[in-house]
């Protein structure tokens, strides 16, 4: 997975929804995801950054995309309902969803961190997700071969002391793919879902979250692309419901 070499017409026709779409691995994985064929929907919450990323694809000839401005903090079921709408009316079906959107939150011992803070990360990396997947899982189900992306952690998996709320939020995260990737798992569905950890990746979160690490001992988020094109690609059909690091051990 982690030297895949992914044709060019990868992902032709297909429509993808990416969330955080405006920076970091969003951005690059939407750039991705359209050099390889797919027309795909940016979501963020500053209509700046995802224009931006609209014009680069556009300038390099991929499918055209698409911008859904969407603030995942304040965003309510409603919210999400429109958007399967909007996506039902334009393109009748959704091949992929990556969810990448995440904020960090405080780096504090649990008996000091902020509940305010708290409701705000388990709002937007494990809230939000969930209306989003429960708002488009009729129109995954239109597609032949449909892919779902939720964005863990290792402290998602082995907690590790002043993570609070995110390193819980991604438990959460691990536990919701898992449900969800089990509940799809018959011959009615074609839907699979999993859960990818990133690793130590050069964006504006890590350096947040390690102020005294040296960003340039981590690949940027260019270098992590394989993984995420086989994940979304046909040549994962039959990978479900895994725990999967996007960086090799």
């Amino acid at each position: 997975m982690h030297d895949y070499h992914a044709p060019s017409d990868l992902l032709a026709d297909r429509i993808i929804l990416v969330t955080g779409a405006g920076s970091g691995i969003g951005r690059v994985a939407a750039k991705t995801y359209a050099a390889h064929g797919a027309t795909v929907i940016l979501v963020g919450r500053t209509t700046s950054k995802l224009e931006s990323v609209y014009d680069e694809i556009e300038a390099a000839g991929h499918p055209k995309p698409a911008i859904v401005p969407l603030n995942l903090e304040g965003a309510v079921v409603k919210d999400y309902d429109e958007l399967a709408m909007v996506i039902e009316e334009n393109f009748g079906r959704l091949d992929g969803l990556l969810h990448n959107a995440g904020i960090l939150g405080s780096r504090t011992p649990l008996e000091l961190y902020d509940p305010e803070t708290w409701n705000q990360v388990m709002q937007v990396n494990v809230t939000a997700p969930f209306l989003l997947t429960r708002a488009l899982i009729p129109l995954l189900r239109q597609s032949a071969d449909a892919s779902v992306i939720f964005t863990s952690s290792g402290v998602g998996r082995t907690a590790k002391a002043y993570w609070g709320a995110y390193a819980v939020s991604k438990f959460a995260t691990e536990g919701l793919s898992q449900l969800l990737a089990d509940e799809l798992d018959d011959d009615r569905h074609n839907i699979r879902v999993n859960a990818l950890n990133p690793g130590a990746t050069r964006t504006n979160m890590r350096a947040h979250a390690y102020p005294a690490e040296s960003p340039g001992n981590n690949p940027p988020p260019e270098d992590i692309m394989p993984i995420y094109l086989y994940l979304m690609g046909r040549d994962s059909q039959g990978i479900n419901g895994q725990q999967l690091d996007a960086q090799p051990k």
